[in-house]
């Protein structure tokens, strides 16, 4: 079969970080394996599902260390391993880091796939490696029935620049850094219902490196930080307000959204199913007054923006920084005290789909 020809995505049950197993399972899951045993110098464990472990070095810096692997979003072999690099780099971003090298993970379904395409997929990777400044220094790789592709990457950062998705503050503002869509522009290009014009729209946003968090991570008014992936806004969201102990106010019609064409997919039923698990998992807890606002908050992300919490007093500084990069800069919403419920997406009655 020809490369041209290959289409990755039909040789995967999910996409992306839609691929992810959903909260409550997780949950079970984590319940099962039991306390995790305390470790000197561990900083930053999973009690709060954070982006990635913090081990402190005991020089004032500590190592940051993540793994992320999914399956195909795209059908490119060498776009998707771009992507899954960029989407794992992420990790450390969020924690406010500055990554130091990274190793890949790869699983082939090999009696189907040719290994030329898997090391194109690598290919993409590296790419991506030398962007960030840093070395695709190894992996392993294994025969799947389907293809999976990620990174393991280790990080450092100063200890007083350590970001969490724990230390959202009353009062704070809420900034998303990337547009909201991924999961439902994948799925309609799956279903094969993406438009010829819409075609490359979320491959942009994907590739888009999110090394403005380690600067982030030197701004003292940011008081929690976290990446949106495959929970959606609104499961990271909640983690956030979880580890916080506080609540949030989110007006969706603030919300960067990939494209208005967005809603006209939602109608067309190519909503993943994750959005589903996303929206089970934190029924309870969020209100959204409007079932496509919902489709959309509850949307899993693949190499998602940022979610940060930021003091109004460093809102001017950060708004700069944000429009010299040229991403949005409008804040999303604000930190409240705890309530029920925890989060609240209230759609402008001008804004109404």
């Amino acid at each position: 079969m020809k490369k041209d020809a290959i289409k990755l995505t039909q040789y995967s049950h999910g996409a992306g970080c839609g691929c992810k197993i959903a909260p409550a399972v997780l949950d079970e899951i984590l319940s099962a394996a039991g306390q995790m045993a305390s470790f000197p110098g561990l900083l930053v464990g999973n009690e709060e599902r954070d982006d990635a472990a913090v081990l402190d070095l005991g020089d004032g810096s500590a190592i940051i260390s993540t793994t992320d692997f999914f399956m195909p979003i795209v059908d490119d072999p060498e776009t998707f391993g771009q992507i899954a690099a960029t989407n794992a780099i992420s990790d450390v971003y969020a924690m406010g880091g500055k990554p130091l090298m990274a190793i890949a993970i790869l699983g082939w379904p090999v009696n189907m796939l040719s290994a030329e395409l898997a090391g194109i997929v690598v290919r993409g990777a590296q790419k991506v490696c030398h962007a960030a400044g840093i070395p695709l220094a190894g992996g392993h790789s294994i025969d799947t029935p389907e293809p999976i592709f990620g990174l393991a990457v280790t990080g450092r950062v100063q200890l007083d620049h350590i970001k969490r998705n724990r230390g959202a503050q009353v009062g704070d503002l809420l900034f998303l850094t990337k547009p909201l869509g991924i999961g439902i522009w994948s799925t309609a290009l799956k279903l094969e219902k993406l438009l010829p014009g819409h075609s490359g729209i979320a491959e942009t946003t994907m590739l888009q490196l999110n090394q403005i968090g380690e600067r982030f991570g030197k701004i003292r008014g940011v008081h929690a930080m976290t990446d949106v992936t495959g929970f959606g806004l609104a499961g990271h969201l909640l983690e956030m307000c979880r580890a916080s102990d506080v609540s949030a106010h989110i007006e969706v019609q603030k919300i960067p959204l990939l494209h208005p064409a967005l809603f006209d997919y939602i109608r067309q039923g190519c909503v993943p199913a994750g959005s589903g698990r996303n929206f089970t998992g934190t029924q309870g807890e969020v209100l959204v007054e409007h079932p496509e606002w919902r489709d959309i908050v509850c949307d899993p992300q693949t190499s998602g923006g940022l979610l940060i919490a930021v003091d109004p007093d460093a809102a001017d500084e950060m708004k700069s920084l944000l429009r010299a990069e040229g991403l949005p800069d409008v804040p999303i919403g604000s930190i409240l005290e705890k309530g029920t419920p925890i989060i609240q997406f209230i759609v402008d009655g001008s804004n109404e789909v």
